[in-house]
């Protein structure tokens, strides 16, 4: 068993934002990334495990984008998943994520560091953060699939 501490920062995210305004595709973050820690001049590697939701999001709100999108295989977050009763939720403001969090409807193996990911983005400053099915990135950019979630209400 490894530790998943929450990441920090993420240490190339300005080359990562030089090629993204240079209008290039940036694909990183897969797997989380590998865990450092600063000695001297240089990185050390550690014995950890960086979840990958959470280090999107820290690189999505180092970069400083507005929309975060998390693709996964199910069409957003539900309530009851895989239950008779399960819903799946259109809109789901900070404060009332936190509630479910709270309440145990996600899974910590699942749902759970995807829903903690958008929160954390927000908090951070984001406008936006979606969590749809892979096949939907596109609707749930206009707004029409997924779970999007908004800072409350002032």
């Amino acid at each position: 068993m490894v530790v998943s501490p929450k990441p920090v920062t993420i240490v190339e995210k300005r080359e990562i934002r030089t090629l993204i305004e240079a209008g290039f595709i940036v694909i990183c973050c897969g797997g989380g990334g590998i865990p450092v820690v600063r000695a001297g001049r240089t990185f050390d590697g550690v014995d950890a495990v960086i979840d990958k939701d959470l280090a999107s999001a820290r690189l999505a709100a180092e970069v400083g984008v507005d929309l975060f999108v998390i693709a996964t295989d199910v069409a957003g977050v539900a309530l009851n998943f895989g239950k008779p009763d399960q819903r799946f939720l259109k809109r789901l403001d900070s404060e009332t994520a936190a509630r479910h969090i709270v309440e145990g409807h996600f899974s910590a193996g699942a749902m759970l560091p995807k829903v903690e990911a958008a929160l954390q983005f927000l908090d951070a400053g984001g406008r936006r953060a979606v969590i749809t099915h892979l096949e939907s990135i596109t609707e749930a950019v206009a707004g029409t699939a997924g779970t999007e979630f908004v800072r409350p209400a002032a």
